[in-house]
């Protein structure tokens, strides 16, 4: 078996749940957190950022090496000199393993620089909470940096070190266009990510400089005074850290309590994984705490109860299936005058459902009755893809700027016809198509004053971003004010903006109204469209007799800009229907399934999924016209199946409630 070192991404694993380290790099068990990171840095723009901090350090020798005992190697021959720049070099004491991003040394002084694809305003933004306390947030970029501190000072002593987090400045203007086009991804011979700068790099690209070194020495020293029990006794940073590694290298299991975080282990296998044979960490960990079988694991957990905070305060008490949920656990008070169902009580409803094997969707008709009364023929259903890049696209720009580049929109009218009436798209590689994607909304949108809606937050924000843009951009914008009104008029401002307003055509969020009226049992407290879309499929007749026959895309049937002669309505090997999700043609051809089912799933990569990745793809990634090609015909069948979902919701609600 190979050495198990502890390297600083399995010390942060640890630190979430420490038994997550006696599943990592075993391939009997389902693991997830490898393509997590992959995706996360594709999506945020990690490998760039790296690769930008490297360019402000010319000089600097990346340590490579085919494996971690070459890399050792070189870094140490390396260290012999009296002054060196080394980025990836390699550090080790005992079982303790450290790849540094950048590291300066300077004859007996060491400067240690972690690199992350995150934003801090120096002005604005603080590590600490108003009382001296650090904040949540940065904990895990405190507890890597501290992490290789410690390996530093016991593989070099005597040598002073200096820690830095290395983040995007979101107060600096990007000094030139295009920046983002001289950092490209490949993959090399194994498959892995590599990131190719542009030989047309220059100074004028590196200043200012968009990333600012953060020392962080003293918030270490804090993190580190901080108590950390080892069963229920006190340990040091360096001895809590060093138990750990004891326990990895003896392969022993870590006994650690089970609890919400439970309920985002990277080792919880599909019942695909499953049937292929993989093993569930996560259903070992709970079989061993609470002697659960099989058929346990079926059942609701508090774990999936929606939007519940103390979670962990019910699994202490004993309380860990939904249908052993007393109502006093939930408190489900009403919050009136606002109408429907409060938090408490949606969260009393699901458990209270799950209590009596009641698989019967609730819908409060008479309230969604009333909603609709309010509703403006023609509807509009709209959704948004964004992004916001570490590396802005263009000179002005300040790093991780929202960046708008698709859209959707479906119209419903008061007849029942329903059509796909546009969309949007911008993909070119360094563009930033903000305005242009909001002519093209405002365009499709103001030929008549009808409802408008949108499913979550999502849009409203963004919406919010743009107009903030508009404000700021000292360029000429001809129809800056058109585009300023058109904001104003059809959504709400942010509780951060020093303008306020509410537009007289403010977008209805339908998330809010699933949340208020209806719930069905098998989303399992998801409120995610894609797993709402599935389930009012299931309950509503109309809708599986309405898009069971060809019609979407069919001439005189529903017409589509993406799809021909589509049925969405289409049952298994058992009878049941299937999500119209996984009816998409695969977005991206060389992922694996499990990449791909992880981008489709609702905790999706943060603030991304398959859409921001795909895009961040067609920014960075060397690819073939053909490869772009159907990435683009997939990113707009996605975003299509988006805004026909929240009209199947509404065809269903508007017929089920009489609206």
């Amino acid at each position: 078996m190979p050495v198990r070192r502890l390297t600083k991404s399995r010390f942060q694993l640890a630190m979430s749940c420490p038994a997550k380290l006696y599943y990592d790099g075993k391939p009997a068990y389902a693991n997830r957190s490898v393509e997590d990171a992959f995706l996360n840095a594709l999506a945020e723009g990690g490998f760039q950022v790296g690769a930008l901090a490297r360019a402000y350090y010319p000089g600097g020798i990346l340590v490579g090496g085919a494996g971690t005992e070459e890399a050792l190697g070189e870094t140490l021959e390396m260290m012999a000199r009296e002054e060196v720049t080394l980025f990836e070099a390699a550090f080790e004491f005992g079982p303790l393993l450290a790849r540094t991003d950048i590291l300066i040394k300077r004859g007996g002084r060491l400067q240690l620089i972690e690199v992350k694809a995150k934003s801090f305003h120096p002005g604005l933004d603080s590590l600490h909470n108003k009382n001296g306390s650090l904040k949540a947030a940065w904990m895990p970029y405190l507890y890597d940096a501290a992490f290789q501190k410690l390996v530093l000072s016991r593989a070099l002593p005597g040598l002073e070190i200096e820690t830095f987090l290395m983040l995007a400045d979101k107060s600096v203007p990007c000094p030139v266009d295009g920046l983002n086009q001289m950092f490209r991804i490949k993959k090399d011979a194994r498959g892995q990510p590599e990131v190719l700068v542009s030989p047309n790099l220059s100074p004028a690209h590196l200043n200012p400089r968009l990333l600012v070194p953060l020392r962080v020495d003293a918030e270490i020293a804090q993190l580190e005074a901080l108590e950390r029990l080892w069963h229920k006794e006190p340990v040091s940073f360096p001895d809590y850290v060093d138990k750990l590694a004891d326990h990895l290298v003896r392969d022993e299991k870590i006994i650690s309590p089970i609890g919400k975080v439970c309920a985002s282990c990277p080792f919880h296998a599909t019942k695909e994984e499953l049937a292929a044979g993989l093993r569930c960490g996560y259903r070992e960990c709970w079989r061993a705490a609470l002697g659960f079988t099989e058929e346990d694991f079926e059942e609701q957990t508090v774990l999936d109860l929606w939007n519940f905070y103390p979670k962990d305060q019910l699994i202490e008490s004993g309380t860990v299936k939904l249908r052993d949920m007393k109502i006093s656990d939930a408190m489900p008070a009403s919050d009136k005058p606002v109408p429907g169902l409060s938090t408490a009580q949606r969260q009393w409803l699901q458990a209270d459902k799950a209590r009596r094997d009641d698989p019967a969707p609730y819908m409060d008709a008479e309230g969604l009755r009333a909603e609709m009364t309010g509703w403006t023929y023609p509807l509009h259903f709209i959704d948004f893809e964004t992004s916001m890049a570490a590396i802005p696209f263009n000179k002005g720009r300040r790093p991780y700027e929202g960046v708008a580049f698709q859209f959707s929109h479906h119209i419903a009218e008061k007849d029942g016809a329903v059509r796909h009436a546009g969309e949007y798209l911008n993909t070119l590689a360094g563009a930033f198509p903000n305005y242009d994607f909001l002519r093209e909304l405002k365009r499709q949108l103001e030929t008549d004053r009808g409802t408008i809606f949108r499913y979550a937050d999502h849009e409203n924000s963004f919406l919010n971003i743009i107009y903030r843009q508009l404000l700021e951009d000292t360029n000429p914008i001809p129809d800056r004010d058109e585009l300023l009104a058109f904001i104003r008029d059809i959504s709400k401002s942010s509780s951060s903006s020093p303008e306020q307003w509410v537009g007289p055509r403010n977008m209805v969020d339908l998330l809010d109204l699933v949340k208020r009226y209806y719930y069905h049992p098998a989303t399992r407290g998801s409120n995610s469209i894609k797993q709402v879309l599935p389930a009012i499929l299931s309950h509503s007749a109309f809708l599986r007799r309405k898009y069971a026959r060809p019609v979407y895309g069919a001439p005189g049937g529903i017409p589509s800009l993406n799809f021909t002669d589509w049925a969405w309505i289409r049952r298994d090997a058992e009878g049941k229907v299937m999500d119209p999700y996984q009816l998409l043609p695969a977005m991206f051809t060389d992922l694996s399934g499990h990449d791909s089912q992880l981008l489709s799933q609702e905790d999706e990569i943060r603030d991304g999924g398959a859409a921001l990745t795909a895009y961040a793809r067609l920014q960075f990634e060397e690819m073939s016209l053909y490869e772009r090609g159907h990435i683009n015909r997939a990113l707009k069948q996605y975003c299509e199946l988006d805004t026909l979902a929240m009209v199947m919701l509404y065809e269903a609600w508007a017929e089920m409630a009489g609206g």
